[in-house]
């Protein structure tokens, strides 16, 4: 043996270096192997689980939008038939009042002309006593000028023989 190298002893260790990569092969990495896959397994199985319950909340919330759309149409369809409504008790009001007024306004044309006739005859009786009144006078003073004597009357007393 040139350079003291002992084969035997080479070959015990290459032996024993297959031994034991084959022990830890079997005691270490197949566990660990096993391991790795159930964790990627497991992994996986949350990530689907995570997409579905994605894809749920997704439907969840279109059909919450769908929902809310629906809504806002159905408050937009209420407040416009609110407006309408609310617009046409103004116009009924609005027609009541106009009505009200023309009654008002032809009950005191009515009570104006009825104050105006009355009025008319209340003067013109008026006009009957002062002219039976002066009529009266005048068939009192024979002699003097009837029309002196009509003005004097209505003038009240005052005599226009001096003008």
């Amino acid at each position: 043996m040139p350079l003291n190298i002992d084969w035997q002893q080479i070959l015990l260790h290459w032996m024993n270096l297959a031994i034991l990569t084959g022990g830890l092969y079997f005691l270490l990495f197949e566990p660990v192997k096993q391991f790795m896959r159930k964790r990627a397994d497991h992994y996986q199985e949350l990530d689907k689980l995570a997409e579905d319950k994605l894809a749920q909340a997704e439907q969840l919330k279109a059909g919450c939008q769908a929902k809310l759309d629906r809504a806002d149409e159905e408050i937009h369809q209420e407040r416009v038939k609110a407006q309408q409504a609310a617009q046409q008790a103004a116009q009924e009001q609005l027609a009541q009042a106009e009505e009200q007024a023309r009654h008002i306004v032809a009950k005191a044309k009515a009570e104006a002309e009825q104050t105006k006739e009355r009025a008319i005859r209340e003067s013109q009786k008026e006009m009957r006593e002062l002219a039976a009144k002066a009529a009266k006078k005048l068939a009192a003073k024979p002699g003097e000028d009837f029309f002196d004597q009509f003005l004097d009357l209505t003038e009240g007393g005052k005599t226009h023989e001096g003008r």
